[in-house]
């Protein structure tokens, strides 16, 4: 059996620290949980490796958020992998911070990235892993907020629900999305 899981962010330096990255750091830490490197590969940088006998693709495209649909159709050609295993994980304004919530299909939700996929895949059936961001910000000031760098008290927070993501996200590999969406939604 083969997973991939698609961690959406934008590159650049100017990117790393900022809420619409999160799918970026959740990415690097399930590739610090399975021990795997991230190398430059075809559509960003892929981190390859097994959890509990499972092969799994832990990729962040470097096409910038909006376009991550065919860094997602060439891995899954690529090596095969069906849409059942893609596992794709984004930041959500309309959560508050923190919280986690894994849907086995769905719309965009007004996410350029998610919306990008679905065009691309010709599909919205398949499982979506979404970490709250909330949506602390003043008419108009979307875009700065979701570019925006994590507030101190998030700072604080985030490696414990980093984890908790990289292991939800893990247990979508071993347990299954109906599992885990049991076990992690809402926590």
């Amino acid at each position: 059996m083969k997973y991939l899981i698609v961690g959406l962010g934008n590159k650049g330096d100017e990117y790393t620290e900022t809420r619409h990255n999160v799918g970026f750091k959740v990415a690097e830490k399930i590739a610090e949980k399975i021990e795997t490197p991230f190398k430059s590969s075809n559509f960003g940088l892929l981190a390859e490796g097994k959890h509990k006998g499972r092969k799994v693709f832990v990729l962040k495209p470097d096409t910038y958020m909006n376009l991550s649909g065919n860094a997602v159709r060439f891995w899954m050609q690529k090596e095969n992998i069906p849409l059942e295993n893609v596992l794709v994980i984004t930041d959500d304004l309309a959560l508050p911070f923190g919280t986690l919530r894994m849907k086995m299909k769905g719309g965009a939700g007004g996410h350029n990235g998610l919306r990008n996929i679905e065009e691309v895949l010709n599909t919205g059936n398949y499982t979506r892993l979404r970490f709250g961001i909330s949506a602390e910000f003043k008419d108009g000031q979307q875009v700065d907020y979701v570019l925006g760098k994590w507030s101190e008290e998030e700072n604080e927070k985030l490696p414990e629900r980093l984890d908790k993501f990289a292991n939800a996200s893990l247990s979508f590999v071993f347990a299954g999305v109906g599992n885990t969406m049991t076990a992690f939604n809402g926590k």
